[in-house]
């Protein structure tokens, strides 16, 4: 868990590492906590300010590096999400940003498929597909925003993978859950608070 000061100089970090990509401008690092060392998956979430449209969505699922690498990958990427056009300059403000720090994903193991409806908690837990070499992924608030249930959720996560939305109910499917901490921007360059998302 990351205290607040630290998710916010981890908002701050993306938001400089975005604004130097994006608007060429030079920064420089902040000093690190021992936190920021460890090896985390991370997302990097782009929102547009007022509307709160999605703007990109980025990240590194797994914790194969340290966080603060982490997150200068996933903000870079987020600015050039292949499901809309890249960042621009003249955007920087005008969206809001959010950092989603991801538990290492679990493997879900039931007997039957219908048993992941019960193994999945809305509002906690975030989902991974894998399927023969197809992986998607949908971040734990993501089901709160769209007032999914587990079955809705998990057809959306085949869709995000690119498979049949009925995918996770196959044998051969595998299904990951992990639980996200979320500190966001209320405004452009605005006030960071640590997100609780509703239905926890």
């Amino acid at each position: 868990m990351l205290t607040l000061n630290e998710g916010r100089k981890a908002v701050t970090y993306s938001r400089m590492i975005i604004e130097e990509h994006v608007g060429e401008k030079s920064t420089t690092l902040p000093t690190f906590e021992p936190v920021f060392h460890e090896k985390r998956g991370v997302f990097v979430t782009l929102h547009t300010f007022p509307g709160y449209d999605l703007r990109g969505c980025i990240g590194i699922p797994q914790p194969v590096m340290a966080l603060k690498e982490a997150i200068r990958e996933a903000a870079v990427s987020s600015t050039h999400d292949p499901r809309f056009l890249p960042l621009t300059s003249e955007e920087l403000d005008s969206i809001i940003i959010e950092i989603t720090i991801l538990t290492t994903p679990n493997h879900i193991k039931v007997d039957s498929a219908e048993d992941f409806l019960d193994e999945i908690t809305i509002g906690k837990d975030g989902l991974i597909l894998e399927y023969f070499g197809r992986t998607g992924l949908l971040l734990p608030q993501v089901a709160v925003e769209y007032g999914w249930d587990a079955k809705t959720f998990l057809s959306h996560l085949c869709l995000k993978a690119g498979v049949a939305e009925n995918t996770w109910m196959n044998k051969e499917a595998k299904i990951y859950s992990f639980s996200g901490q979320i500190f966001s921007e209320t405004r452009p360059h605005g006030d960071i608070k640590e997100k609780t998302i509703d239905g926890i």
